[in-house]
């Protein structure tokens, strides 16, 4: 009996010497947020570092603390991104953890002189993981990572490191993880997008003004090149219409005035292509589910229907538009369509010919049905 004991006893050490490497939570400095700016003339890289402990992150029991806790915010120059990193190793203690990282947040600098590297050592880093969240600024990166949220919540909370949820999402921008980016990236036919992040100091106040961060539209790239910024107003239409689970509230005109407002979720878009054509020809057909918010003139219902129809297809053809001048594909009409004519589009790529023009759109079919009315009685 002694013996057996003897032997339980002597397996448990052997188990639990296993462990011994382990570090408790509290003694790694913990790394969330990555960012990265660009200096041309030294041709040299500034890499930031977000770091957090667990009084940072954890909402605390009972209430939180009165006194809000840092955020420690490192940074380091280097000719490589790599070496930027390494030059922080020796400055931190407790030592840096990486495997909690949410959000890299890249400058416009790195977009408009270095993002090929940037994306390409991102995509081949295997300790990055492929949900990692990416938006790019022209704000101070250091200033973006020292604000915290709402009622001085962590900045755990804020919109750098928002949820991309299947819930619906009204009125605001969805996140971009690095995996769903590259894959659209390097999309010979296709658009891809990131988040614009920017400060705002006006809106919210605490005895002062209250920084908060929030998405004010997209970086857009077509065939792997920065384009542009697509205005706010642009980007969620955009998202909508492209993306699931996402609401946004419009006002209806009618000769200029407002007529009403209405809520606007599950789009159906479905693009229908003309055959036997050496570039994408199509037709759009965009089916919308409507709610009645608020009616401020009093109007028959079916003319408040083809208000919304006739507004929703100006802001369509004027976003197309947009893409042809800019030469992007905001709806990624060539997407499928090369898929579909290997011949073509291997005749398109050897030419360079952006493959959109502005009768290549053909025509636009809009049907919105208003499900819910708010309490609001019609008669026709």
């Amino acid at each position: 009996m002694a013996r057996s004991i003897i032997l339980i006893i002597s397996a448990c050490c052997i188990m639990l010497s296993g462990c011994s490497g382990i570090k408790n939570i509290q003694d790694l400095t913990y790394i969330v947020s990555i960012g990265m700016d660009y200096d041309d003339d030294n041709k040299e890289y500034t890499v930031y570092l977000q770091g957090l402990n667990f009084i940072n992150v954890a909402k605390q029991e009972g209430g939180k603390s009165a006194d809000p806790v840092p955020i420690f915010v490192a940074s380091a120059k280097g000719e490589t991104l790599n070496l930027a990193v390494r030059n922080l190793y020796k400055m931190s203690e407790p030592p840096l953890y990486f495997g909690h990282i949410k959000t890299l947040v890249i400058t416009n600098r790195i977009v408009q002189h270095k993002f090929k590297e940037v994306v390409e050592e991102v995509g081949k880093n295997r300790s990055i993981r492929p949900t990692l969240h990416v938006v790019t600024t022209d704000e101070e990166i250091e200033e973006v990572f020292n604000i915290n949220a709402l009622f001085n919540y962590p900045a755990v909370y804020t919109v750098l490191f928002k949820k991309d949820t299947y819930e619906i999402a009204q009125n605001e921008i969805r996140p971009v993880t690095i995996m769903k980016f590259l894959r659209d990236y390097y999309e010979p036919m296709n658009s891809s997008r990131l988040p614009f992040v920017k400060i705002n100091k006006t809106s919210w106040k605490a005895e002062k003004d209250y920084p908060v961060l929030y998405f004010d539209g997209y970086s857009v790239f077509q065939n792997r090149e920065y384009k542009k910024e697509l205005e706010f107003e642009d980007s969620l239409f955009l998202d909508w219409l492209l993306e699931k689970y996402i609401a946004i509230d419009e006002r209806v005109e009618e000769e200029g005035k407002l007529a009403a407002a209405v809520k606007l979720e599950s789009p159906k878009l479905k693009i229908k292509y003309e055959e036997d054509s050496s570039t994408p020809k199509f037709s759009i057909d965009l089916s919308i589910r409507a709610d009645l918010l608020e009616k401020v003139q009093d109007i028959p219902i079916s003319r408040l229907t083809s208000l919304a129809e006739e507004e929703i297809k100006t802001k369509l053809k004027t976003l197309y538009l947009d893409g042809v001048e800019n030469k992007i594909d905001y709806l990624n009409a060539g997407e499928k369509w090369f898929r579909m004519h290997p011949e073509q589009f291997a005749e398109l790529k050897r030419t360079g010919k952006f493959y959109l023009e502005e009768d290549s759109l053909t025509d636009i079919r809009v049907n919105v049905q208003i499900y819910n009315f708010n309490s609001y009685k019609y008669i026709e």
